[in-house]
């Protein structure tokens, strides 16, 4: 579905370990029933060197550091921001959704994203939690979160592009929009 339907470009039809012969990676590609995106090079890195206060409705854009590298470390107790390598067009009649590779689970790093609705596509912004007392390490380019996708039997009443969605075609890492 996803190749015919172009969902997910570049897709990657096999599961892939290794980022070059012999050096293993966190896996990516297509998986038993879903796909397993990659996160890119681009992060947003949270930090309070400004006491600003958390506001969903005026997010203040100080509280990030911007990094680019294949690893990515996240302060303890803290988060980042990235985006998927992988840029997403979901068909009207599918909702995805995501969940953290166990890799990253098991080191108590956690994947959010919220679902994405029928006809939403962009790049998926990722957000990494780091729920250690200690420093986390993501790998850029590898295999970060697995997404799920549940087709239905008829098409949605209303989707995300009928509602003109804020966060439609988002291309790099998004901040929260009010």
């Amino acid at each position: 579905m996803a190749a015919a339907h172009g969902m997910i470009e570049p897709f990657e039809p096999g599961q892939v370990r290794e980022s070059e012969p012999g050096r293993r990676c966190v896996s990516y590609g297509t998986s038993s029933y879903g796909y397993d995106v990659r996160c890119a090079p681009d992060f947003k890195i949270f930090t309070n060197i400004n006491s600003a206060i958390v506001d969903p409705k005026h997010f203040d854009e100080s509280s990030f550091v911007d990094f680019a590298g294949d690893v990515c470390i996240i302060p303890p107790n803290s988060f980042a921001l990235a985006r998927t390598v992988e840029y997403f067009r979901i068909p009207r009649n599918v909702l995805t959704i995501c969940l953290g590779k166990s890799t990253y689970a098991r080191c108590g790093i956690i994947v959010n994203v919220t679902p994405l609705e029928p006809e939403w596509e962009g790049h998926v912004t990722l957000e990494f939690s780091n729920t250690t007392p200690l420093p986390a390490r993501i790998y850029a380019n590898e295999g970060v979160a697995q997404f799920l996708f549940f087709e239905s039997d008829e098409v949605c009443e209303q989707s995300y592009a009928d509602r003109a969605g804020k966060y439609q075609g988002q291309t790099g890492v998004t901040l929260p929009r009010a």
